[in-house]
């Protein structure tokens, strides 16, 4: 596929002796956003975190394949510029709940040791929260703490704390299953919106979901990747029996 980021070939993925993950060989195109799902423990999130090497830091974990960012060996990376380059916001949000709204924004720069002046740390704030669509909202208590925004707002921060580092790719875990459907709604809107500055990779249940935001989907089932091709194909024209059952229901 010409313009992709990222290109896996031949990935397996271990807990300990337990295969997860079973040759998965996929290229994800830049600037577009593709939903991963599948059943639970069909190992959606697994491939997720081996993209940014989360996979690895659980005691047993390994990998085995090659993952490329551009032309680049992911396993080859430091893996401080391969997380810059790589974010992800988790399913529940996560704010750093000693820190204020704008010190959660530039958290990335301040634990890398990255020094920033007073106007540019000022410039990523603002920047980044415009970006996540949450800087009207909190332009007036930027040295609040971040735990005292909703559950909504609180992803939001997440997703400006991520984009603040200026990432290629921003990874999704599930980013909507712990909010109410107004908050789930207006992230699916951010979705659609960032896709011109990143690539996104969003893992979801929610079929609906999926169809509605994604441009491309990968359907995994048992560990292996059953399926992947434009969003609107596979939901109407799925090639394969298992896609389509899953997809109408009959199993998962």
């Amino acid at each position: 596929m010409e313009n992709s980021i990222l290109n896996v070939n031949h990935l397996n993925a271990y807990f300990g002796e337990t295969k997860i993950l079973s040759d998965i060989n996929l290229e994800i195109p830049k600037n577009q956003i593709v939903a991963f799902m599948g059943p639970s423990g069909c190992g959606k999130t697994t491939f997720l975190r081996c993209i940014n090497r989360l996979h690895e830091l659980t005691p047993g974990a390994r990998t085995e394949g090659e993952i490329y960012f551009f032309n680049d060996d992911i396993y080859k990376l430091n893996l401080i510029l391969l997380r810059r380059k790589i974010g992800m916001v988790f399913q529940r949000p996560n704010p750093f709940p000693t820190m204020s709204i704008f010190e959660n924004v530039i958290s990335g720069y301040t634990l890398n040791g990255i020094k920033l002046s007073k106007q540019e740390k000022e410039e990523i704030a603002e920047d980044s929260l415009r970006k996540a669509d949450l800087w009207k909202e909190v332009k007036d208590t930027l040295h609040k703490k971040g735990t005292f925004l909703s559950g909504g707002q609180q992803q939001r921060l997440c997703i400006a704390r991520s984009l603040s580092m200026k990432p290629n790719i921003l990874l999704f875990d599930e980013p909507t299953s712990s909010l109410d459907p107004i908050s789930s709604n207006k992230i699916e809107q951010l979705l659609l919106e960032l896709k011109a500055d990143v690539t996104i990779i969003i893992v979801t249940h929610n079929l609906q979901q999926a169809a509605r935001t994604s441009d491309f989907t990968a359907f995994f089932y048992l560990g292996e990747l059953v399926e992947f091709n434009k969003t609107q194909v596979l939901f109407s024209n799925p090639a394969k029996k298992q896609t389509e059952d899953y997809i109408s229901g009959r199993f998962g």
